[in-house]
């Protein structure tokens, strides 16, 4: 005999709008702890919910709360990555700028962006939404969607900071991260991450801490380091179209607090570093911190890149950051830093002094083995 739960799934696809709202409303509780009450039946839960996606915004919004929930297992993860139907249900209501559940269509997309297949949307083209993008592509849609409908500046009921972690998510494939660090012809030859870093330092901490993620992951990309690293929107050393993305400042900025430099130490310094507001505060987040940390480790992975960030001295920002965060775990991310930037090169004859503010060495330099690589998820 079925249980009263499963008798309550049953009813998900009941004829009557009240009684799928009710059986909607009730199971949202149990998506966390009884995912197999929604493979029964080959899935037959999840398909429903599916339908539910396109049902009046209550119910709506409870099922995609249900389907975010459950997509932590493979088999329901694999269900709604590869079907290419409901993918442009999802499309088409977070790109409304009425759509009233588009936060958490931008939360199921994360989830569903962890499947491999789901790189597909990186090629997807579509209606144009109007007056959100000029782009047939899906995926510069979405990035229309997160960088304009910040803090509901595109649709009133989302501000689409979770679409934040779905590039993170994109960007751990090398497709994802070709993507988001090469100029795009179609759209003026901008670069689609310098749409994204601005947000580093933005109110919003789950904004921030996807884009710091995105950022990380798509450095992995040691090809586009050239184009990341610099500081030029039209740099001649750099292949055609010559865009820069000028990374630095934004991965930099959260890393500064309200200290004062030498002469010695800001010449070189980049402009947007200097002259800060005695108030400035720095990134609370230690996760935050740590994820930038990696970041311009990544960057520091061959010769030209630790020689750029000499040039224009990371060091004294990494120096005064390891002497006034309390948090081992950063101040272990500034030691592997600073071994990497300040040991001597090859033909060179010594060491670049690391010192702190105290005239002491910030750290000692040691064997530079278990580098971290690996990219971090968003869960």
């Amino acid at each position: 005999m079925p249980t009263e739960l499963e008798e309550l799934v049953e009813f998900l696809h009941h004829g009557n709008t009240q009684i799928r709202q009710v059986a909607a409303e009730h199971l949202v509780g149990y998506s966390q702890s009884h995912t197999s009450l929604f493979k029964r039946n080959q899935l037959e839960p999840v398909k429903d919910l599916k339908l539910l996606v396109k049902d009046y915004a209550p119910i709506a919004k409870n099922a995609l709360t249900i389907l975010i929930n459950v997509s932590h297992d493979s088999e329901v993860l694999k269900s709604l990555s590869k079907d290419d139907t409901f993918l442009e249900s999802l499309l088409l209501r977070i790109t409304n700028a009425k759509e009233p559940t588009a936060n958490e269509i931008a939360m199921l997309l994360a989830n569903m962006a962890k499947d491999d297949s789901f790189q597909r949307v990186l090629e997807l083209k579509r209606s144009i939404p109007k007056g959100l993008s000029e782009s047939v592509w899906a995926i510069d849609q979405l990035l229309d969607c997160f960088v304009k409908g910040a803090e509901g500046a595109y649709n009133t009921h989302a501000n689409y900071d979770y679409l934040s972690y779905f590039f993170a998510d994109l960007a751990k494939f090398e497709q994802g991260r070709k993507y988001l660090t090469t100029p795009q012809p179609h759209d003026t030859d901008i670069i689609p991450l310098t749409k994204l870093q601005v947000f580093t330092s933005h109110p919003s901490h789950i904004r921030r801490l996807g884009v710091a993620s995105t950022i990380k992951n798509a450095a992995f990309n040691v090809l586009s380091h050239p184009t990341l690293l610099s500081n030029l929107s039209l740099d001649p050393s750099l292949l055609p179209p010559h865009q820069g993305a000028n990374l630095l400042p934004y991965i930099l900025l959260p890393l500064m607090g309200p200290e004062e430099y030498s002469d010695e130490d800001t010449e070189g310094m980049l402009d947007e570093l200097q002259l800060l507001e005695p108030d400035k505060e720095r990134e609370k987040d230690v996760e935050i911190m740590k994820t930038h940390l990696e970041t311009l480790l990544l960057l520091s992975t061959n010769r030209e890149g630790r020689d750029a960030l000499r040039k224009v001295k990371v060091y004294p920002i990494i120096r005064e950051c390891h002497l006034h965060v309390d948090n081992e775990g950063v101040r272990e991310a500034c030691d592997r830093l600073v071994q990497v930037i300040m040991r001597k090169e090859e033909g060179e004859e010594e060491d670049v002094p690391s010192q702190d503010s105290k005239g002491g060495r910030l750290v000692e330099l040691i064997d530079e083995e278990d580098e971290d690589e690996q990219i971090i998820d968003i869960l």
